[in-house]
């Protein structure tokens, strides 16, 4: 390969490189974003089945409402 080959394809090599290296930063950190979203959703989904089984008045006295239990168990989760 001669000198002026090499030195337009490695400016190319090193920009496709960098995509790429972006290209699976990318896809890792959605992974760890999903990853995330399931703890918090499991969390929430056990702190749910543990608060369910308490009576009405224990659960006022939490300022929680049955009715709107899973909402607000939801919304402090995230």
């Amino acid at each position: 390969m001669a000198f002026h080959e090499q030195a337009v394809h490695e400016p190319i090599l090193a920009e496709q490189t960098a995509l790429l290296s972006s290209s699976i930063i990318s896809v890792a950190n959605g992974f760890v974003a999903w990853v995330d979203s399931c703890a918090d959703y499991w969390a929430a989904a056990a702190l749910y089945h543990s608060l369910r089984r308490l009576s009405d008045s224990e659960l006022k006295k939490r300022g929680l409402s049955r009715d709107t239990l899973a909402r607000d168990i939801f919304h402090s989760c995230r």
